[in-house]
């Protein structure tokens, strides 16, 4: 979607925040929007940076809220790698079905002081008659 650079490098490209924006697979009509960091400099230019593990989520309904498949409670509907061995960004859909609302959060997979660094958001399904599982 777009970017802005945060830090100047004298070598390589400047520090930046992505936003990126992705469909849910399974449910029609929601589109998130991901903001996360991206390393610049040699070591991001090289693809070799270990990425913070700061993200920020906002979803939002985009059009008729829809899907043809039931819906787990839980499940992972986007992931992308942040550094080049074992740590991803991850945003899992969980439904409240009392509330009648889709929950995304996104967070990094390695550990950050303890706990991963998070972000939530929902989306209310507004009379929308999804199926879950």
């Amino acid at each position: 979607m777009g970017e802005v650079d945060t830090a100047f490098k004298l070598l390589g490209p400047d520090h930046k925040i992505v936003v990126e924006a992705f469909d849910d697979p399974k449910v029609a009509g929601i589109t998130c929007y991901v903001s996360r960091s991206k390393a610049g400099g040699l070591k991001g230019a090289l693809g070799v940076a270990t990425e913070k593990s700061e993200s920020s989520i906002a979803c939002r309904q985009v059009g008729l809220i829809s899907s043809t498949v039931p819906i787990p409670k839980s499940e992972e509907v986007f992931s992308e790698s942040r550094s080049l061995l074992f740590k991803k960004m991850r945003v899992v859909r969980m439904v409240d079905p009392t509330r009648q609302v889709l929950l995304y959060l996104t967070y990094s997979d390695k550990l950050v002081d303890g706990s991963p660094k998070n972000s939530l958001t929902a989306v209310p399904l507004n009379g929308a008659k999804l199926q879950f599982k």
